[in-house]
């Protein structure tokens, strides 16, 4: 969920499967403005579970359970406590590998290219302290592919400062020679227009305790369909408004 701009609020033990996936979604939410440093949880007041520190954590989750485990293991058969030791150790290659594929798939870039890691995390990178609407900056690149730089510009506090990568990404995709419309359709398809909206979330719930359930309706009916745009929905892709109070999760919930 790393390239939805996904933040799971408390991804503890407890809330990852043994296959490594996370479960128990209660405090989650989205990214609105990006940052590695973003947490939503009420109880994360250090950062723990933390956008950019999900991996990290779920990797943790995992040696903690092979502790747990490794006497029983070492009991069946000694020579499975060092499988269990190499699995987690390549643990962080078979994620950094599902990753790629993903923002690959974001960036449109249909072939593996050495570098094309260091492209996507400069991207990240440039986008700390932009305050750049995750989804709709992921969802502006593709404009970008034959409207040039200045579909970039109006979702970044510095302007410019895409630029340099901007370039850099542009002639990566040189690399694989592409039509732009067939390029910009693939994007479309991995980058969502529509989210669940923290705000409109919050403003569905307390509407639907009032006994009125079409604002819910009308967010599931969006996010069902996440990738193609439809007259009426605007207000499913913009993100909260000027003002808003900063979004809190609550376990729960």
């Amino acid at each position: 969920m790393d390239g939805l701009g996904f933040v799971h609020g408390v991804m503890n033990t407890d809330n990852v499967a043994i296959s490594g996936e996370t479960i128990d979604y209660g405090p989650c939410a989205f990214l609105d403005g990006y940052s590695a440093a973003q947490v939503f949880s009420s109880i994360d007041r250090g950062g723990r579970y933390a956008f950019g520190q999900q991996p990290l954590v779920c990797r943790w989750n995992l040696y903690r359970l092979a502790s747990a485990l490794i006497e029983a293991i070492a009991e069946v058969d000694q020579a499975d406590t060092e499988a269990a030791r190499v699995m987690l150790e390549q643990w962080p290659a078979r994620y950094e590998a599902h990753w790629l594929r993903e923002m690959r798939a974001k960036l449109g870039l249909l072939e593996e290219r050495e570098g094309d890691f260091e492209l996507a995390q400069d991207l990240f990178a440039a986008l700390e302290g932009q305050q750049a609407d995750f989804t709709q900056l992921f969802r502006a690149l593709p404009d970008s592919v034959s409207g040039g730089y200045e579909a970039l510009e109006e979702h970044l506090t510095d302007r410019d400062v895409l630029r340099k990568w901007h370039a850099s990404w542009q002639a990566r995709l040189a690399e694989e020679p592409r039509d732009p419309a067939e390029r910009q359709a693939a994007m479309d398809a991995a980058n969502p227009l529509y989210i669940p909206r923290n705000h409109l979330v919050d403003a569905a719930l307390a509407q639907a305790e009032a006994g009125d359930l079409a604002p819910f309706l009308m967010l599931l009916d969006a996010v069902s369909r996440p990738f193609d745009f439809r007259e009426g929905m605007e207000r499913c892709a913009q993100g909260a408004p000027d003002g808003a109070p900063a979004h809190v999760t609550y376990c729960g919930t």
